[in-house]
């Protein structure tokens, strides 16, 4: 019986182009090889964005409300609610420390317990993206003192403390669309369901990470 699990798999690169470099991400093309066919190598060209990575962090207060900030993204030119997230892009630095800082920056809190819920890839299509989300318990405010000061699409993010189980309904309902928030408020209701006993530590390998992505 075959075991359900995605597993790495590298097919030949044979060519390699940066077609545009851009300010966080990389359009490429790569011929890949996918086989034989009658003796004849199968090669296709493939174009993908390629991303540093991702983190994400569900939230959680003591009462079980998740926290929602409202941000413009302008590729959808929709205000969305997500979780605080952002981006892997300083080299070498550990997921889970990135995670604190963005919550840190973002929304203002430190948290006290941190576990992973989820991993997964953004757009696997075309994109590299690999997305770890966070579940953050345990949280105290940021000192007024050290706050950091927010700008662009971060400098005005209403937030909202949704309870869980509200925003379950809201995902399932069409009312929530970044993934992040879809994906993460989803598994929490999982873990929770299953006694919080799915989660993993948060320094938890993270092999689906693309290498043309570290």
């Amino acid at each position: 019986m075959q075991v359900v699990l995605d597993q790495h798999a590298p097919h030949p690169v044979t060519a390699r182009e940066v077609l545009h470099e851009g300010m966080i991400w990389d359009l490429v093309a790569e011929d890949v090889e996918l086989g034989s066919d009658d003796g004849a190598s199968v090669v296709v060209r493939r174009e993908f964005l390629a991303h540093p990575g991702a983190v994400a962090i569900i939230v959680l207060d003591d009462d079980e409300r998740v926290l929602l900030q409202r941000q413009y993204r302008h590729p959808v030119r929709r205000e969305l609610w997500e979780p605080p997230a952002g981006l892997l892009d300083i080299r070498g630095e550990d997921a889970r420390e990135a995670a604190a800082r963005e919550l840190a920056e973002e929304a203002d809190l430190v948290a006290a317990r941190w576990d992973v819920l989820v991993d997964f890839y953004t757009s696997p299509g075309g994109s590299d993206e690999a997305l770890r989300i966070f579940l953050a318990r345990g949280l105290t405010d940021v000192a007024h003192a050290d706050r950091f000061e927010r700008e662009a699409e971060e400098r005005d993010m209403p937030a909202r403390w949704v309870p869980l189980a509200e925003a379950v309904t809201l995902v399932l309902g069409g009312a929530i669309h970044n993934p992040s928030a879809a994906v993460g408020i989803l598994a929490a209701s999982a873990a929770r369901s299953a006694g919080w006993a799915t989660l993993r530590p948060a320094d938890a390998p993270w092999p689906e990470r693309s290498p043309a992505s570290v």
